[in-house]
């Protein structure tokens, strides 16, 4: 079943959400420098997590999300509640390695929010553009 039968709602959905990607990279970097500038380490498992780091993981994250969604809004026929659902559990399933991590609990915390802020942004900015 193809719910995208044309290039303008794709193109829509690569905008929005490489739109929403840079804006869930810039927060997800400010959140940790913030935490790094106010004495919260990103050391884990003894080593480093440069604040770049979080920019581009977040990055390559949401665009792999994004390409979840355009390959759900050609595949299923509820593209936006089974992208809602698969991206709040995959977002679930990434702060089990934050709760798991080598890290002091405030770390933990401040990699868990990162994700959380980042899913915050991306989630509804793709999941709207979307077939309900």
């Amino acid at each position: 079943m193809s719910v995208t039968t044309t290039a303008a709602p794709a193109k829509s959905l690569i905008i929005g959400g490489l739109i929403a990607t840079a804006i869930a990279a810039a927060a997800t970097t400010a959140v940790a420098a913030v935490g790094s500038a106010t004495g919260i380490s990103l050391v884990v498992g003894g080593t480093e997590i440069p604040v770049p780091g979080f920019t581009a993981l977040t990055v390559i994250f949401s665009v792999l999300g994004l390409v979840l969604a355009l390959v759900l809004a050609r595949t299923v026929g509820h593209p936006r509640a089974v992208f809602v659902r698969t991206t709040i559990v995959l977002t679930a399933l990434s702060l089990v390695p934050d709760v798991l991590a080598d890290a002091a609990v405030n770390t933990k915390i401040l990699l868990m929010v990162a994700h959380l802020v980042a899913a915050a942004i991306v989630i509804p900015a793709v999941a709207r553009r979307l077939s309900a």
